[in-house]
């Protein structure tokens, strides 16, 4: 037996455990914006930046962190994401004005870089191809489950402390995940490092910030907008020079020879449809919770419960499913749920009560739990060990992408819905394009008035747009579903029962973590 033994999987615990405290502050700081806009005097264009700031250095530094954990070492470079995770945290829980906060959400999307892809090339390090999506399915369980646990830890400590206790509940996870990584993680790096691609980096860096801005704007101010298309288009511009100079060095940060497999294309493709629908999903349903339910933060974090269930119950299986039917059909029929759970959401109505969403979020989280270890683990298998780290934050940085276009489109469907639907008729002109903005102005303007005629066209208008944005949902993961079944590989012959030797010793001359 080697001499980690089940160690192995204590580690990818302590690594959960920084997966879960990624996504615990992704979600928590959307309870405490109202209190920040208050407490900071914060313009809207200051709580805008205190959400996309994380998200630019996140895009940003992905693919250098990736290349960093290659060539210094993944456990030391997860060990100093987690120390700048938590003095960020602790920089945002006492920010005396806007721009500090600004300052250290930028530093909490740099350790988020590192830690996010690093945890993932780790698993393809420790675990053959037999446990590897096992091993997945943890990591993915634990940032599954944060995510409707941001509200309602969020909203907990906001009722009982300061607005700063949301940041601070970072640091203890943080603080638990040091010593288990350190404890417990083998160190692994490249044997024989190439030289850093600086052009590469600088290259990827703007194309990959340029659409993750351009996309955040045009959920806020539409795809029309100058501030919306310019820098998508400039990222893709700066995108394709990265491909030519990638192709053209002979160091490159991406070895472009990654893409004639199609068990990483597909692999990559299929995580990034689910994450695309998965966001939207997330977007949209606390609105829906809190606007149309009147359902408070902390409850609207409750009631998306189910989708954790039903993500941790597909999760289970997906690695039996794998060795037995094979990729394709593992994900096909993840997919294919996904969609039916979609489609079952599309019944809802200004009247419908808990179970129906309870039900369909549950039936899609089974979904997801069943695609993204199939996925992951076939993108995965493409890489060599050595390059583990830059691949994985290649596979991060795609699915990140497409998530935040998931947001603005969907987002932009879920807009058009309502505006189209609203009724303003007879209020001010004012007034009506506050009622027109979103939901939350709209139901804001109806209690003002005290109209209850308002009141029901709004969030009846506001589960319309939601209607339309499940629908095209479900038609994307059908659609994907098809496309899983005919392009990504099916069953292969595992290579090897053992698990994947080593790229380097944790010290030079001493034995290596797998001997």
């Amino acid at each position: 037996m080697s001499r980690l033994g089940d160690r192995r999987w204590w580690a990818i615990g302590a690594l959960a455990l920084t997966g879960m405290v990624v996504g615990l502050d992704t979600t928590v700081l959307n309870i405490a914006l109202p209190t920040l806009a208050t407490e900071l005097r914060a313009s809207t264009s200051a709580l805008q930046w205190m959400a996309d700031a994380y998200n630019l250095v996140l895009a940003a530094f992905m693919l250098p962190a990736g290349l960093l954990g290659d060539r210094y070492g993944r456990k030391r470079m997860v060990l100093a994401a987690l120390v700048v995770f938590s003095a960020a945290s602790v920089l945002c829980a006492y920010a005396g004005s806007p721009g500090v906060l600004i300052i250290g959400r930028g530093a909490l999307g740099l350790g988020g870089a590192f830690l996010i892809p690093l945890t993932i090339s780790v698993v393809r390090v420790l675990f053959d191809e037999h446990e590897r999506p096992r091993a997945l399915a943890v990591a993915m369980a634990a940032q599954g489950v944060s995510f409707p646990l941001g509200p309602i830890v969020g909203g907990r400590l906001l009722y009982d402390f300061w607005w700063g206790s949301v940041f601070l509940i970072n640091v203890p996870v943080c603080v638990a995940a040091f010593i288990g990584v350190a404890l417990l993680l083998p160190e692994s790096r490249e044997a024989d490092p190439r030289p850093a691609d600086l052009p590469g980096i600088v290259l990827s860096a703007l194309a990959l910030s340029g659409l993750t801005y351009g996309c955040i704007e045009a959920g806020e101010k539409g795809w029309g907008s100058p501030a919306s298309w310019s820098p998508i288009v400039a990222g893709v511009v700066i995108g394709l020079l990265f491909v030519r100079w990638e192709g053209r060095t002979v160091h490159p940060l991406i070895d472009l020879e990654v893409f004639r497999s199609r068990a990483f294309n597909w692999g990559v493709l299929m995580a990034t449809v689910m994450s695309f629908t998965m966001f939207g999903a997330l977007f949209a349903m606390p609105q829906y919770f809190q606007a149309v339910t009147g359902t408070e933060a902390q409850g609207s974090g409750i009631r998306l419960l189910p989708i954790v269930v039903g993500l941790l119950a597909g999760a289970g299986p997906a690695d039996r499913l794998v060795k037995r039917f094979g990729s394709n059909v593992t994900v096909a029929f993840g997919l294919v749920l996904l969609a039916a759970g979609m489609v079952a959401g599309t019944a809802t109505d200004v009247d419908s009560g808990y179970l129906l969403s309870g039900a369909w979020l549950t039936v899609a989280g089974l979904g997801m739990g069943l695609v993204f270890p199939a996925a992951m683990d076939s993108a995965l298998a493409a890489l060599s060990a050595e390059r583990s780290g830059i691949g994985s934050s290649l596979i991060q940085a795609l699915r990140q992408v497409g998530a935040t276009i998931g947001v603005a489109v969907l987002g932009t469907i879920l807009s058009a819905g309502y505006r189209g639907r609203v009724d303003t008729a007879g209020l001010p002109a004012p007034l009506g394009a506050t009622v027109r903005k979103n939901v939350q102005a709209g139901v804001a303007v109806a209690r003002d008035l005290r109209s209850a005629a308002l009141l029901h066209s709004v969030r009846d208008a506001f589960v319309h747009g939601l209607v339309l944005m499940l629908a095209v949902s479900a038609g994307i993961a059908a659609v994907g579903a098809i496309l899983a079944l005919i392009f990504m590989p099916g069953r292969q012959r595992r290579r090897s029962a053992g698990r994947p030797r080593e790229v380097t010793a944790a010290a030079p001359g001493g034995p290596g973590p797998h001997e």
